[in-house]
């Protein structure tokens, strides 16, 4: 490149750089590669899908750590302490008040279980007072909701025997008679609900008045598990049953990054959204039932799908390019112009070189008539001498020969006119 082109470029892109550099000064921060996923206990639902989220994650390049937990109520706290960025709590656990949770919707049907020892005459869950009932460990989702439901019913520790123990253990205790009633909140496929309804030890109960429940707890939907629905060659159930279910929720800490969250809905739209014994496929992940608030990020996937930018580009990629937005403000407001007006003044800065001999040229010229041709001769000179130091870029060859072609002009002009005072 020319000096020429140097002094005119050169400033222009320091311009440039420093525009760009106040710019990224306003660049959002990059989303982190770890998350930490707060799920429930090894062998849970909460547990496996978490196992789910990690491996879809991983190939975006993302980390997952899964801690093992009590269950829904431990993972909301854990939210709460900024010791999770992200969890499964069960809907209708939470306050829906909280500012530092947000939801990103209900991922699937998790249904009540409830359990009866064999032989024992209960229709209603208010005929349970002065029972012997296992409502799930403290800080799960099923030992909240249990406590509402009994609650709900005029049943609490004073007018029950209601035991914490893990869900295995208690299905065993019922089985043997130790137990008059379990209370579980799990998917059909888990080992404790296949063994109970195999069992002749116990039975399920059919509750009557779900739909009742569910008007007085938003967070609840009443569904029908349908004679043989679990086993045909069985006849398990043996009835048609009614049954409540909560759904479960995908939480998030309010200040996780919204790239991130955008990722992980599209996870949980590949995860959850087949059909089950309780939904059909497509139900799944969905706004309603969360309970909670939903993340602007969540909201605009549920209208509008994944960012333009991720549908395309690798995630890595999109996120960058959604990062530096903001850059095309120098772009647009210093290259652009940059970019039409240094032509303009780059064949400025070389003609200059040229056309300014042509004052000096028009004044001599003026002065054919009057002046001493001596003296128009040495300035002529000192003018021809000036322009053979001009060196310009070969594509402004001919305007400095047009100007030598002139300046020879006017001096034939003097010459000629010399010669004619001459003359006698």
């Amino acid at each position: 490149m020319s000096t020429d082109k140097l002094k005119i470029y050169i400033p222009a892109m320091i311009l440039a750089v420093l525009g760009f550099g106040i710019a990224w000064q306003f660049v959002d921060p990059a989303p982190p590669t770890i998350l930490t996923f707060t799920a429930g206990q090894k062998g849970g639902a909460y547990y496996a899908y978490a196992e789910r989220y990690r491996d879809y994650l991983k190939q975006r390049g993302i980390t997952v750590n899964i801690l093992e937990s009590a269950g829904s109520v431990e993972n909301v706290q854990r939210l709460k302490t900024g010791k999770a960025d992200i969890a499964f709590a069960q809907s209708g656990i939470a306050n829906p008040d909280e500012q530092d949770m947000q939801s990103l919707g209900s991922m699937y049907v998790e249904p009540l279980w409830v359990f009866l020892r064999r032989g024992l005459d209960i229709h209603f869950l208010r005929e349970l007072k002065g029972k012997r009932i296992a409502i799930g460990l403290k800080g799960s989702g099923t030992q909240a909701l249990a406590m509402q439901l009994l609650a709900a019913n005029g049943i609490d520790g004073g007018t029950a025997i209601l035991s914490s123990m893990p869900t295995a253990t208690a299905a065993n205790a019922l089985m043997q008679g130790g137990l008059d009633a379990l209370f579980i909140v799990s998917a059909e496929t888990s080992a404790s609900v296949q063994a109970l309804l195999s069992s002749d030890d116990a039975r399920m109960l059919n509750i009557e008045r779900a739909e009742a429940y569910t008007r007085r707890f938003d967070a609840l939907t009443s569904v029908l598990l349908p004679q043989g629905a679990l086993n045909l060659a069985l006849n398990i159930p043996a009835r048609d049953t009614q049954m409540l279910a909560a759904t479960a929720t995908l939480m998030v800490n309010e200040n996780m990054h919204p790239a991130l969250q955008s990722l992980v809905m599209q996870a949980s739209s590949a995860i959850h959204a087949s059909s089950s014994l309780f939904s059909r496929a497509g139900t799944f992940p969905t706004p309603r039932h969360a309970g909670f608030a939903l993340s602007k990020t969540a909201d605009h996937y549920y209208k509008s799908g994944p960012p333009f930018l991720q549908r395309f580009l690798p995630f890595w990629a999109a996120t960058l390019m959604d990062r530096l937005k903001i850059m095309l403000l120098p772009f647009i407001a210093l290259l652009l112009p940059l970019f039409k007006v240094l032509p303009p003044l780059y064949r400025w800065r070389i003609r200059s070189r040229i056309y300014r001999w042509y004052e000096e040229l028009g004044q001599i010229d003026a002065e054919l008539g009057d002046g001493d041709t001596t003296t128009l001769l040495d300035d002529l000179n000192r003018i021809e001498s000036e322009i053979r130091k001009v060196h310009v870029p070969l594509s402004y060859a001919q305007e400095l020969y047009d100007l030598r072609l002139h300046l020879a002009l006017v001096r034939d002009l003097i010459e000629k006119g010399k010669t004619e005072k001459g003359k006698p």
